[in-house]
């Protein structure tokens, strides 16, 4: 990928941009850094200018995430005033946020491998069970990275070529050492707390949702259930992906992607 232009704020989150045209912003999920981002911004610089973020304690990042309003205001300080936003996992709960306290920030939300409410509620069964989640909060005060291995393989399950994109993976997580292990923790709260789902009416921009049919982390079944709560909103299903559809199926995610950035 290009040398980007790249801006370290004063509060130490690492900002960088890529590419001309009109603005798009890629947050990236819990765990991981702007880097998963590659392909995608390879692919789009010639027509986009793309702005990507490591969220506090990830990547080249530092500090804590603090409370998900605290997380979006600092995220949208750092971005274009009118752009497109792209999230991925909690990524896309940020973006969810920065839509729906700054709508004027936000003229288009994509949201890839993303919820309104990450685990499950008596009347919400689309979301994580509450085993799944419970099993990455115990880990991770008791090894970190064991944690982040078994998340990776979460991610990577039942893929045909699992072994080589789990490699892939583990490969660019690790790039900048482990995550801060608060800012896990943190994030991990904040997915377990958080449920937008209530606000997803007053959404006032075109909402796309990007889902891979064998997430385990996010059912496919969330799509209809959360474009039944706001407006303009289309699901766009990857028959054969996991969590993450750009790095396991980069071709056809990046098909979706064009179409969801302008239908």
């Amino acid at each position: 990928m290009p040398d980007p232009v790249t801006v370290n704020p004063p509060d130490s989150l690492h900002v960088a941009h890529y590419g001309t045209g009109p603005d798009l912003v890629l947050l990236h999920g819990w765990g991981m850094h702007s880097g998963v981002w590659e392909t995608t911004v390879e692919a789009l610089m010639d027509d986009w200018r793309i702005t990507v973020i490591d969220l506090p304690g990830h990547g080249a990042s530092r500090g804590r995430l603090g409370t998900l309003p605290e997380l979006a205001a600092r995220i949208a300080a750092h971005a274009p005033r009118h752009a497109v936003w792209c999230g991925w996992s909690l990524g896309g709960m940020v973006a969810q946020r920065i839509a729906l306290d700054r709508p004027e920030a936000v003229r288009r939300l994509l949201l890839v491998g993303s919820n309104a409410c990450f685990v499950q509620r008596p009347d919400w069964p689309h979301g994580m069970t509450r085993a799944a989640y419970e099993a990455f909060a115990s880990g991770l005060g008791s090894n970190l990275k064991a944690t982040l291995d078994r998340f990776l393989l979460l991610e990577t399950h039942g893929l045909p070529k699992a072994r080589e994109y789990l490699h892939e993976l583990r490969a660019i997580v690790f790039r900048h050492g482990l995550p801060d292990a608060q800012a896990l923790a943190d994030g991990l709260q904040m997915l377990d707390s958080e449920d937008l789902r209530s606000e997803w009416p007053r959404l006032r921009c075109p909402v796309r949702l990007l889902l891979g049919r064998r997430d385990a982390l996010v059912p496919y079944t969330a799509g209809a259930a959360l474009a039944a709560r706001a407006g303009d909103v289309r699901v766009h299903v990857f028959a054969h992906a996991t969590h993450a559809p750009f790095m396991s199926h980069p071709e056809e995610f990046l098909a979706a992607l064009r179409v969801a950035l302008h239908d």
